[in-house]
C-alpha cells in the first residue's frame, strides 16, 4: 500500500472518529473540510494526562523548542480531551500531551481544548491514530498501544488495521516487535535502531548481539537481512555439527568398547579416519585378527 493512499485512509479514519470537536481538518487530496465548533479555554490546571496514552517518551528538547513556539505563537492546535471520572469539572487528555507539557512549561494558564465525551476505548483509539498520524510514537510505544487494544478491547489485527488505516501485515509486523529483548527494545526507543532492522531480529538466537553491532557499523536494513541470514545459516550448521558430534562420540565409545581400546574418529571435507589406539601387542594382534575376519 502506497504512503497517499495509507494517508487517506488514516484521515478517512480519523475524521469519522472525532466527527464534530471543534478543529477544522482539511485534506486537499480527499476533498474533505470539517469544520468544528467545540473549541474551548480551560484553566491548565484542570487538566491531567491520560495514563494510557500510548506514547511514553517525551524529549525534553522538543518540549523546549515547542515551549518557546507557543510563547510566541500560542497554541494552533487546541488537544483533545474528554471528562475526568475522577475529578468534577476536570479533564482527561486523549491526545496532545505534547503540546499540554510544552504549554506548562511556556507558562500558560490556559490552554485550548475539544470536549469528547468518549469510553475508554475510543479514547485509546483516537489517541493511537493521532500520534501514528503525527508519527509521534516509536515502533515498541505503537506496538504496545495495539496490543493495549487487544487484550482490553478484543480487537482483532484486522479491526486495528481498518482503524489506523494501514495494511494488516503493518500491524502483525509492528506487534512481532514485542517478541524483542527489553535491550533491543530500549535501542528501538531511543531511535538508534530501526523498526526494519528490529524485524529482521526477530527470529535470531541472539538478537541483542546483532542489535549492538547493527548500531556500531551503521548497518542498512538490507545490510542487516544478509546479516542474519548468514548468522541463521551459521546456527544451523553448529547444530547439525553439534549433533554429528554427538553421534561421533557414541561410535567411538561403541566400538571402544567392543575392542576395549581408545577410538577416535575424524571427519574430513571427503571421508575421515579412524584411529585405533593399542597398549600391547596382543592388542595389535587382536586388532588385525578382526580386519583380517
Amino acid at each position: 500500500m502506497g504512503d497517499n493512499q495509507s494517508r487517506k485512509r488514516l484521515n478517512r479514519g480519523l475524521a469519522a472518529l472525532i466527527g464534530d470537536i471543534g478543529i477544522q481538518i482539511e485534506e486537499e487530496e480527499l476533498g474533505i473540510s470539517v469544520s468544528l465548533t467545540s473549541e474551548k479555554q480551560i484553566p491548565i490546571t484542570l487538566l491531567t494526562r491520560n495514563p494510557h496514552n500510548p506514547r511514553r517518551s517525551f524529549s525534553d528538547s522538543e518540549i523546549d523548542d515547542l515551549a518557546q513556539s507557543i510563547r510566541a505563537h500560542g497554541i494552533v492546535h487546541p488537544v483533545l480531551v474528554r471528562p475526568s471520572s475522577i475529578k468534577i469539572d476536570h479533564y482527561e487528555l486523549i491526545a496532545g500531551e505534547r503540546r499540554w507539557r510544552a504549554a506548562q512549561r511556556a507558562g500558560l494558564l490556559q490552554i485550548p481544548v475539544i470536549i469528547r465525551n468518549v469510553d475508554h476505548r475510543t479514547a485509546l483509539e483516537l489517541a493511537i491514530i493521532e500520534n501514528v498520524q503525527r508519527a509521534d510514537l516509536n515502533p515498541i510505544e505503537e506496538a504496545l498501544g495495539y496490543q493495549q487494544l487487544i487484550d482490553e478491547y478484543e480487537y482483532t489485527q484486522a479491526d486495528l488495521a481498518q482503524i489506523i488505516g494501514k495494511s494488516r501485515s503493518y500491524v502483525t509486523n509492528t506487534l512481532r516487535l514485542l517478541k524483542l529483548p527489553d535491550d533491543v527494545c530500549q535501542l528501538l526507543n531511543r531511535g538508534v535502531l530501526s523498526a526494519g532492522h528490529a524485524r529482521c531480529l526477530i527470529t535470531s538466537d541472539n538478537p541483542l548481539a546483532l542489535a549492538e553491532h547493527i548500531v556500531k557499523y551503521r548497518l542498512s536494513v538490507r545490510q542487516t537481512e544478509a546479516l542474519v541470514s548468514q548468522t541463521l545459516l551459521e546456527v544451523v550448521k553448529k547444530k547439525k555439527q553439534k549433533k554429528r558430534d554427538m553421534s561421533t562420540k557414541a561410535l567411538e565409545k561403541t566400538l571402544g568398547d567392543k575392542l576395549g581400546m581408545q577410538v577416535h574418529i575424524k571427519y574430513k571435507t571427503k571421508g575421515g579416519n579412524i584411529r585405533i589406539h593399542y597398549k600391547t601387542l596382543d592388542q595389535l594382534n587382536y586388532i588385525c585378527r578382526c580386519l583380517q575376519g
